[in-house]
C-alpha cells in the first residue's frame, strides 16, 4: 500500500512537468506563428506603401509628360493628329493610375507605357525640329526665288520699256509726212467732164484736196488709204452719209470722212487728189481740212468760201 502511494507521488511531478513542457512548446509555436504573421503583415504594408509610392511617381511622370505633349505644336496635320492621339492615351493612363493604385502589375505596366510615350515624344520633338529647319530653309529659298523673280521682273520691265520706246520711236519715225496740201472749191460742167474752181459757196459742188506723201524708208510699204476729214463752218463733220461706211479712226478717236483715196506707197514721194462732198449744200465760211493715214493725222489746211 505504501509502495503504491509512493509510486503515485513520484508520477505526479512527472505529469506536471510534462504538461508544463507541452504548454511551453505550444506557446512557443503560437508565439512563433504570431511573429511570422506579424512580419508578413508588416511586409505587406511595406509592399503596399512601395506600390503607392511607385504609383505616385508614375502619375507625376504622366502629368509632366502630358504638359510636354501640350507644348508640341506643328503645322503638319498628320503629325498633329498623332500627337493629339497620344494626349488622349496619357489621359487614360492617368485614370488607370488612379483606379488601380494598389495593383503592382498595372502600375508596372503604366511605368512601361510611360517610358514608351516619352521615347515617342522625343521622336516627335526631333521631327518637329527637322520640319522647322526645313521650313526655315524653304522660307529662305522662297525669299531668294522671290528676289530673283523681282530682279527678272525688273529686267523684263526695263526691256519692255526699251522695246516700247523703240517701238514708239519706230512708229513715230514711220509716220508719213504730208505736204503740198491744197484745197479748192470746184464745180463741174459737161456732165462732170470739166471742172472749174470757185470760192462761191452756192456754186461749189465738191472740195478738191490735193496732197503729197513724203519719202520714208522705215514706213511699211503697200497700199495706203488717205482719209480727208472736213469740218464745216458750223463745226459739223462733212460726209455723204453718216454710217459705218464713212466712219474711220484717227489719233485714237473716230469720225466721218468726206473723201478718201488709196495709193500704192513704195517708200518714195507720191501725190494724190480726192474730191470731197457732203450731204448738205455748202455754206459760206471757213472749212477745216485734216488728212489722215495709218490712223494718224498727218496734215491739215483750210478753205474759205464766200
Amino acid at each position: 500500500m505504501e509502495e503504491n502511494t509512493s509510486n503515485e507521488n513520484r508520477k505526479k511531478p512527472l505529469v506536471l512537468w510534462g504538461f508544463i513542457s507541452f504548454l511551453v512548446i505550444t506557446n512557443s509555436v503560437t508565439f512563433w506563428m504570431y511573429l511570422q504573421e506579424k512580419n508578413k503583415a508588416s511586409n505587406e504594408i511595406v509592399v503596399k506603401e512601395q506600390i503607392i509610392v511607385e504609383r505616385n511617381n508614375v502619375k507625376d511622370e504622366l502629368l509632366q509628360l502630358q504638359k510636354d505633349y501640350e507644348n508640341l505644336e506643328t503645322n503638319d496635320k498628320a503629325l498633329q493628329a498623332e500627337i493629339d492621339a497620344k494626349k488622349e492615351e496619357i489621359a487614360q493612363l492617368l485614370k488607370d493610375a488612379e483606379k488601380h493604385k494598389g495593383d503592382a502589375a498595372i502600375i508596372a505596366k503604366l511605368r512601361k507605357e510611360t517610358e514608351t510615350l516619352r521615347q515617342i515624344m522625343r521622336g516627335y520633338v526631333r521631327t518637329i525640329d527637322s520640319l522647322g529647319t526645313l521650313n526655315k530653309t524653304l522660307i529662305v529659298q522662297k525669299d531668294n526665288v522671290l528676289k530673283e523673280l523681282d530682279n527678272e521682273k525688273g529686267k523684263i520691265t526695263s526691256l519692255n520699256k526699251e522695246k516700247d520706246d523703240l517701238k514708239a520711236t519706230i512708229q513715230k519715225g514711220s509716220i508719213l509726212s504730208c505736204f503740198n496740201i491744197t484745197a479748192k472749191g470746184v464745180k463741174f460742167k459737161n456732165g462732170g467732164k470739166k471742172e472749174s474752181e470757185t470760192n462761191k459757196a452756192s456754186r461749189v459742188q465738191k472740195i478738191k484736196v490735193a496732197f503729197s506723201l513724203g519719202e520714208n524708208k522705215i514706213a511699211k510699204p503697200g497700199e495706203k488709204t488717205v482719209y480727208v476729214r472736213i469740218l464745216t463752218p458750223d463745226g459739223k463733220e462733212m460726209a455723204k452719209n453718216y454710217d459705218d461706211n464713212y466712219r474711220f479712226t484717227f489719233d485714237k478717236s473716230s469720225g466721218y470722212f468726206a473723201g478718201k483715196q488709196s495709193l500704192n506707197y513704195a517708200n518714195s514721194e507720191i501725190s494724190g487728189v480726192t474730191y470731197c462732198e457732203g450731204k448738205d449744200e455748202f455754206v459760206p465760211g471757213n472749212y477745216v481740212i485734216e488728212i489722215s493715214c495709218d490712223g494718224v493725222v498727218i496734215g491739215n489746211t483750210s478753205l474759205h468760201l464766200d
